[in-house]
């Protein structure tokens, strides 16, 4: 925040700080929100683990062969595999759908501001009109 000196204009103030100041200001929280939404999220270990078993759950064979164990071991450590894979999947799906969201609601927010003056302008003068007619 910048320091009033008496020989400034007060408009000028004004508009350094709204098309200067508040749309960097806008732009940072803009991206602090487009991070937490990527880390809140975990986009990056999910990618990483997209294979890894759900919750940690294996099973492991005993001693020896055993045909139907070996099988049941076996679709077993792939059943939980498969299941978290589709459970990583959907919550990447769903992050990467909500980062999206968060991107263009920014974007709305961040040429919304640009946009008040004249709408504020703008509904006085019809305002006005309204009170005139």
């Amino acid at each position: 925040m910048e320091i009033f000196h008496p020989k400034e204009n007060i408009v000028g103030i004004w508009i350094s700080w709204y098309f200067v100041e508040m749309p960097k200001e806008i732009l940072q929280a803009w991206k602090n929100f487009l991070r937490f939404n990527f880390d809140f999220f975990s986009i990056p270990l999910l990618l990483k683990t997209l294979f890894s078993y759900w919750k940690r759950y294996y099973w492991v064979r005993g001693r020896g062969f055993n045909f139907s164990e070996f099988f049941n071991v076996l679709f077993s450590n792939l059943t939980s595999r498969i299941l978290g894979a589709m459970v990583r999947f959907a919550l990447i799906i769903i992050g990467i759908f909500c980062e999206i969201l968060v991107f263009f609601f920014g974007l709305i927010i961040f040429l919304g501001w640009f946009f008040l003056p004249i709408v504020l302008v703008s509904g006085i003068f019809l305002g006005l009109s309204l009170i005139i007619i």
